[in-house]
């Protein structure tokens, strides 16, 4: 039995969408037989010893701001969590820490950051290192990986702030010139669909594009692929990588928006209705897209498939893992509850930690 640190919620948008990942993994981890500490990370940063919080009724949860503070730290007997008085620097408690379990999505948590601050500690955690973090997180520096690995993308126009404050009529020619219309405007470094906007007519695109830059730097503009099936798999590993069969998902929207992945139930088909030599196909791509970025531990690969054309969409290094969320329900068609994948992580992690040592 290992001592975990759930860590959940964060500064970005993903923060209630971590809470809810965060209560299935705890369940779990405590299913599997593991002894749980939970920090829970302020809007505005602060770490936080706190249980998860729940959701109620239609509103979705967030980190309590009125609990200690806590941080993490290398004593000289291990790493341990340290939990402070609410009105002072006086430490209340002091918990041992054997593996780091980052539940958080988006900027400053999915990004490298928190797995840097691991690294720095000495400690094990699950998922991705900071460079593959890095990669996974930034749509842009992404695809440019993906690119370089040969693999079929939708094309895309990456955009900074500046360089559409200082040439934004340049900007939006590039793109109607390069790129087939309808488009999808992103923040480059957003997930869960935050800030995306689906753009039919070209008029539209600066406003677009100013919206998408509300939530980050860098923005990426891509030409729309027209009634394709969203096609996922599951992929955990290190050297040697396993991935599930593929899933469907049907949006309960015009695409897979943030109410169709959390609020409007969307259909989720596993294993899809694909013919088995395009499963194959699915499986091998996206395992170069996870060796692309060097992930390791887990990451979740998506797709798009016109019928004819197969596209790598994105790759996810903290996938969701709400009760209705497509990595978890990968692994459990392939036998692994929920529980047993949590513990194979954790072990995965441990045992990489180890080696590294």
């Amino acid at each position: 039995m290992s001592r975990i640190l759930v860590v959940f919620g964060g500064r970005s948008h993903e923060h209630p969408i971590s809470c809810l990942s965060a209560a299935t993994v705890v369940d779990a981890l405590i299913t599997a037989g593991h002894d749980i500490v939970t920090v829970g990370i302020t809007r505005q940063g602060r770490w936080s010893r706190q249980s998860v919080p729940q959701a109620k009724d239609t509103s979705l949860p967030h980190v309590n701001d009125d609990a200690p503070t806590a941080t993490l730290a290398r004593l000289k007997d291990g790493v341990h969590l340290l939990t402070f008085a609410h009105d002072d620097a006086t430490v209340t408690s002091q918990e041992p820490v054997d593996v780091v379990f980052p539940v958080l999505h988006g900027i400053g948590g999915e990004d490298g950051t928190i797995q840097g601050l691991c690294d720095t500690l000495g400690v094990a955690y699950v998922g991705a290192d900071v460079a593959a973090s890095a990669l996974g997180v930034d749509k842009v520096a992404m695809k440019q990986a993906f690119a370089a690995r040969n693999l079929p993308q939708v094309a895309f126009v990456p955009v900074t702030k500046h360089q559409f404050a200082t040439g934004q009529s340049g900007i939006i020619t590039t793109i109607e010139t390069t790129l087939d219309g309808p488009w999808f405007v992103k923040p480059a470094c957003e997930g869960s669909s935050f800030g995306i906007t689906r753009v039919t007519d070209a008029s539209a695109l600066a406003d677009a594009i100013s919206h998408a830059f509300t939530f980050g730097e860098k923005v990426i503009v891509e030409a729309a692929v027209t009634n394709a099936r969203e096609l996922e798999v599951g992929v955990i590993g290190y050297d040697d990588v396993t991935v599930t069969t593929p899933g469907e998902i049907v949006s309960a929207h015009t695409f897979y928006d943030f109410d169709a992945k959390y609020v409007t139930t969307s259909t989720l088909t596993i294993p899809a209705d694909i013919p088995q030599d395009l499963a194959t196909k699915i499986r091998s791509l996206a395992t170069v897209a996870y060796r692309a970025i060097g992930c390791r531990g887990m990451a979740r690969v998506d797709f798009f498939y016109t019928g004819t054309e197969l596209y790598v969409n994105e790759i996810n290094t903290i996938p969701g893992f709400t009760a209705h969320s497509m990595f978890p329900l990968l692994w459990a068609h392939e036998g692994w509850p929920f529980s047993q994948l949590v513990d194979r992580l954790v072990n995965d992690a441990q045992n990489a930690a180890s080696a590294e040592s």
